[in-house]
């Protein structure tokens, strides 16, 4: 429980530094809203596999650059900018460890992701973007 406490409080220290200080007003034509994908679809294999349960959590992506990475979170900032903080408990998701600071990734996580409150889900894998 103090292990929770402390990582929440971590979250929120961070959160509130705002992962940088970049003028974050966007050029005519262009919004703030994060490059995320639509949640990919389950196919009639996938939910046989898990007895149709629909209340299984959806897949998204999230495309940006590669900040700074620690022990139990790491850093992805969009196009536009705005910087995103990903937690994660044990040992690091899939493919983290094969990209480096500065790498253009794409994160597939399930929950959700904003710019002012704490992640809340799962991250499945980092990927080098293409």
């Amino acid at each position: 429980m103090k292990k929770l406490f402390a990582l929440l409080m971590a979250l929120s220290l961070l959160m509130a530094s705002g992962c940088g200080t970049k003028d974050n007003t966007p050029a005519d034509g262009e919004t703030n809203d994060p490059v995320v994908e639509q949640p990919q679809e389950n196919n009639d294999a996938q939910e046989q596999e898990n007895g149709g349960n629909q209340e299984q959590a959806e897949e998204n992506t999230f495309t940006g650059t590669l900040g700074e990475v620690k022990d139990f979170m790491f850093e992805v900032t969009d196009d536009q900018g705005v910087c995103y903080a990903f937690a994660f408990e044990g040992e690091k998701p899939q493919g983290l460890a094969d990209v480096k600071t500065g790498d253009k990734v794409t994160v597939t996580y399930t929950g959700e992701v904003s710019e002012v409150d704490p992640f809340e889900g799962t991250v499945i894998s980092v990927a080098a973007a293409e």
